[in-house]
């Protein structure tokens, strides 16, 4: 287990199933495919694929997560039952996302940050300046690479969605 604390304005990041726990996740192991699930108090669900590298971030120490760092791999976010609280976000080296209530997929490869969204609506923007940020709706996707092109949203084909879906069992 890990414990950072980088500073007061970033937050607590932690990672591994003890430290998960501590800020209101159960932990579960998932097969078919392999992956930990984690069940937060506040409804959220977080699937993160195997070997993906995260730290969860509890900014306002509550004890629930109010994002994740994700540094490689792919998780799935679960926020459609999440009580009372916005702006649930992950952070890549390329994009930041968030989101209110939905379901969506992130995937970190490749030196690029692949967004899916599956339910709901969801907030794209670039990591790092200050360029314009995107809305995604159910079946669209966007693929944020390093520069400062604007992002194109795009319906993603069913084939893409269901591959990168595939590693979360749906």
């Amino acid at each position: 287990m890990r414990l950072l604390l980088p500073s007061l304005l970033a937050g607590i990041l932690v990672n591994g199933p003890a430290a998960a726990q501590r800020i209101g996740c159960v932990v579960q192991t998932a097969a078919a495919p392999h992956r930990q699930v984690l069940h937060c108090r506040d409804g959220l669900i977080l699937e993160a694929e195997a070997g993906a590298g995260f730290d969860l971030i509890d900014s306002n120490r509550d004890a629930s997560p109010d994002a994740v760092r994700l540094q490689n791999r792919a998780i799935f976010i679960d926020a459609s039952k999440r009580s009372g609280r916005q702006g649930f976000r992950v952070i890549t080296p390329q994009a930041i996302a968030a989101v209110r209530g939905t379901q969506w997929a992130v995937d970190v490869s490749g030196g690029k940050t692949a967004v899916f969204v599956v339910t709901g609506r969801v907030s794209v923007r670039r990591a790092a300046g200050t360029t314009g940020s995107v809305s995604l709706g159910p079946g669209e996707g966007v693929d944020v690479e390093p520069g400062a092109a604007p992002l194109a949203v795009r319906r993603w084909p069913a084939a893409r969605a269901a591959a990168l879906l595939a590693r979360f069992g749906r």
